[in-house]
């Protein structure tokens, strides 16, 4: 199998590719501006010789704080050509994330998105002597601007194109391009190490499971600092899909009509947005069409792939054109599949997204996997509730005894940046990654994840629970936006819940409520029974021992930005048990 470094996909563009003028495209002044696979080159290039002018070497890091856009891919292969070391960072890290990142990483330059983030950061790249360099996307009055770089790369180029070529030549498939540093959820962030062929390895096996070509359109709205969206983003350029870059997340449905896309790489927390909005059209129709609307969406939910007479398939067929259709107009119209990683996905919701003619194919992997482990392809190679069978024959996926997921492949990392021990730990000695799942396999190979190992708790009557089983279940409702389930020792579970204020504000309008804020909203005993019935309604679903059998509801929407999420909408836990204590110890009469 030929390695491929990660730079050796914009000549293979040029060959294969030349004709598409829209191989990478972003918004700017509301007109769309596209790049051919030759201004890509052109542009990477000069990024890479205006480097070379400024003093960066082999194995300097270049940190990176960048919204989706061409010039990210621009300035990421103008990095990896001269073997210079790209270190992407998530825009809504803390001040100390931050600063721990950038003194860890050892970076020499930093580039950022805008005025924001310049502002932010200025204080802390003031007290980091290592870092020369400090550069803005956009113009900033008060920044240099990464222009300058491309200008100096257009007058240098003919001074170092020979020298880029030469470096190009000594650098292996096998070589650390990227540094990506993990959430932190619990501790400092760790410094993953992937190479070029960690990346490029999945790109050979996805032409085989990707049935999409030059002739296709991509919307690419997740960050590319995240593994799981910069794999689909080399995957696109291998294939000649072209790869329209959202002007932000609060633009989405309107980028969906403009692009029309066949294809997009998501997370389930945006899949469980677009499915409560359409709950919510749904809930307003007029009685006869609400009617309609919820029988469509019962079929869904109720529908088998393999057992349905032909009074099944008519009925789906009737609710497609009355129902389901406008879900997919909604999308674009055009959508062939979505890839949903990062977290896992409510099997009923990817059912009704499958019956609705809106395919998922669910994912499985981690940042120090590059990221796929596993991938659910198109019917029959795909099991709704499971995250398919692993990407390759070169790879190798087990189950340990007390259940967690062990791997090896050839997209496993080198590992973590300065900290063998923590290496350690991750790779045992026969070189399995620990992920820190639980999974099962089935007899047919397809992977289940049944939960997180380390969050995993026991009940003071000896029942195991596994949190984030019952919070996927939970957070399919349409009045829970996020939920953590606590009781540690307990002799029952609980939950913290964070609500769904839109939904609350509605309903507490339409019952013409009386409250002045979220706080006095989520304590008003309306609110209170409203929230029971639904906690109720899915405890049903659940084993005895591990249903809810108290709860409290938080005033507030967590996130990433107050802390209680991580970049990747992870729950940081041991957070949240500090944030609401009183509210832990309340809820067990402590």
């Amino acid at each position: 199998m030929e390695k491929y470094r990660t730079f050796d996909l914009i000549d293979l563009a040029i060959e294969k590719y030349r004709d598409k003028d829209d191989y990478l495209a972003s918004k700017i002044n509301k007109k769309w501006v596209k790049y051919s696979p030759f201004s890509y080159k052109q542009m990477t290039d000069r990024v890479s010789a205006g480097l070379i002018e400024l003093g960066i070497n082999k194995g300097d890091k270049i940190a990176t704080v960048i919204n989706n856009r061409p010039e990210w891919n621009f300035i990421d292969m103008g990095i990896a050509q001269i073997g210079a070391v790209h270190c992407p960072i998530y825009p809504t890290l803390t001040e100390e994330d931050f600063e721990y990142i950038l003194k860890h990483s050892e970076a020499k330059m930093l580039i950022v998105a805008d005025r924001a983030l310049f502002l932010k950061l200025k204080p802390i790249v003031d007290k980091i002597k290592k870092i020369k360099y400090f550069y803005t996307v956009n113009e900033v009055k008060e920044a240099e601007n990464w222009e300058q770089i491309i200008e100096l790369g257009r007058q240098k180029y003919g001074k170092y194109s020979e020298k880029i070529e030469k470096i190009k030549s000594t650098i292996t498939a096998d070589d650390v391009f990227t540094l990506i540093y993990t959430s932190g959820t619990t501790a400092n962030p760790k410094g993953v190490e992937l190479t070029h062929w960690n990346f490029t390895y999945q790109l050979l096996k996805f032409k085989d499971v990707i049935e999409l070509d030059s002739r296709h359109r991509a919307l690419s709205f997740l960050p590319l600092c995240h593994v799981f969206e910069r794999a689909v983003n080399y995957a696109l350029q291998f294939l000649g899909i072209g790869i329209y870059y959202a002007e932000g997340l609060h633009t989405i449905a309107e980028n969906l009509t403009e692009v029309k896309p066949h294809i997009f790489a998501t997370v389930p927390r945006v899949l469980e947005r677009f499915y409560d909005k359409i709950i919510s059209k749904g809930n307003l129709l007029s009685p006869v069409k609400k009617k309609i609307f919820f029988a469509a969406l019962k079929l869904a939910e109720n529908y088998s792939f393999e057992n349905n007479n032909i009074f099944y398939k008519q009925m789906l067929n009737f609710y497609d054109r009355l129902v389901f259709s406008q879900w997919r107009k909604g999308l674009g119209g055009h959508l062939k599949y979505v890839i949903s990683g990062g977290a896992a996905l409510s099997p009923r919701l990817n059912q009704i997204f499958w019956v609705a003619g809106i395919p998922i194919r669910e994912g499985y992997g981690l940042t120090e996997t590059a990221p796929v482990i596993c991938l659910n392809n198109m019917p029959p190679d795909m099991k709704i509730g499971s995250v398919g069978r692993k990407l390759g024959p070169e790879q190798d996926l087990k189950i340990a005894e007390d259940g967690e997921i062990l791997f090896k492949g050839p997209n496993l990392m080198k590992g973590y940046y300065k900290d063998p021990e923590r290496t350690k730990e991750a790779i045992d000695e026969e070189g399995w990654f620990h992920t820190g799942d639980l999974g099962e396999i089935d007899e047919e190979g397809f992977l289940r994840i049944t939960g997180r190992k380390k969050e995993i708790f026991k009940l003071s009557n000896g029942k195991y629970i596994s949190p984030a089983v019952i919070e996927n279940l939970f957070i399919e409702s349409y009045l829970i936006e996020q939920m953590m389930v606590v009781g540690e020792n307990e002799k029952f579970a609980g939950a913290l819940i964070s609500p769904n204020f839109d939904v609350l504000h509605s309903f507490a309008t339409e019952k013409k409520l009386t409250y002045r804020d979220n706080y006095e909203l989520v304590r008003l005993p309306e609110i209170f029974d409203l929230v029971k019935k639904e906690v109720i309604r899915l405890n049903k679903k659940l084993a005895q021992y591990e249903r809810i059998n108290t709860f409290r509801i938080v005033c507030e929407e967590w996130s990433p930005a107050t802390g209680e999420l991580s970049p990747t909408l992870k729950k940081k836990r041991h957070i949240i048990k500090k944030k609401y204590s009183e509210l832990i110890n309340e809820m067990f009469n402590k």
